[in-house]
């Protein structure tokens, strides 16, 4: 993993790793995390706070995926609106059966061509190839995977099978609300992917397990975050 390098800044590592955590862990902007720290009596304005983000939330996220375990090979797809500067675009995701998030790629258009580079972003970009791709009923998909002779794998979602891909929106969604929309498809694709490296290192689903082993799965997520930040 590459080191992060925090030469020529005024706080400690710490604080900024702190920092770092807190935006992308919880639903909180920038003068939420602002007002955290000072409670802490570490004087910050929230303008630096947006520069650590975008300084080093993608490294992290690099050293993140290169940590997590091979995902599943079952896969779910599915696509959101968003409003990106007063626009309407579509985030296209994918899911493995467990909720991990494989792939994202906002795009301005709903078709074929959106559903093709989300796949092939897949395809290069993922260890495992898949065995089954589920999708809700959007043609576009029929399309794509036709193009790319999968339609041996694909299960057209009906009913609650493509659930997994659309319960994972949520978090998307209240990240969207809390920050008032996205500004620029750039800047929606940056912190939608280091977003989603986070969520994957701390997504633990705590109504399935007994306290003992969620103290455990905490303990372990948090020895990741401290290896990805501290390489």
């Amino acid at each position: 993993m590459r080191a992060l390098s925090f030469k020529r800044h005024r706080f400690p590592p710490d604080v900024i790793r702190y920092a770092v955590w807190l935006y992308f862990r919880f639903t909180l902007t920038f003068r939420d995390v602002e007002e955290l720290l000072a409670q802490r009596g570490i004087e910050v304005s929230y303008e630096t706070i947006r520069c650590w983000t975008v300084k080093f939330g993608p490294q992290i996220a690099r050293n993140l995926k290169r940590q997590r375990p091979v995902p599943s090979p079952r896969w779910h797809l599915d696509e959101m609106v968003c409003n990106v500067g007063d626009r309407r675009m579509y985030l296209w995701r994918a899911v493995d059966d467990e909720g991990e998030v494989l792939d994202l790629v906002m795009q301005r258009r709903r078709d074929t061509n959106a559903a093709l580079k989300l796949l092939k972003r897949l395809l290069r970009n993922q260890p495992v190839d898949p065995v089954s791709i589920t999708t809700d009923g959007l043609g576009s998909y029929v399309a794509a995977l036709k193009a790319l002779n999968m339609t041996d794998l694909h299960r057209p979602g009906r009913l609650r099978e493509n659930n997994r891909a659309e319960n994972s929106h949520l978090p998307i969604r209240r990240r969207e609300r809390k920050m008032q929309g996205f500004k620029s498809q750039a800047s929606a694709q940056r912190f939608l992917t280091i977003h989603a490296a986070v969520y994957n290192t701390f997504y633990v689903q705590s109504h399935l397990f007994r306290r003992q082993t969620l103290r455990q799965f905490r303990g372990e997520a948090m020895h990741v975050w401290s290896q990805a930040v501290n390489a």
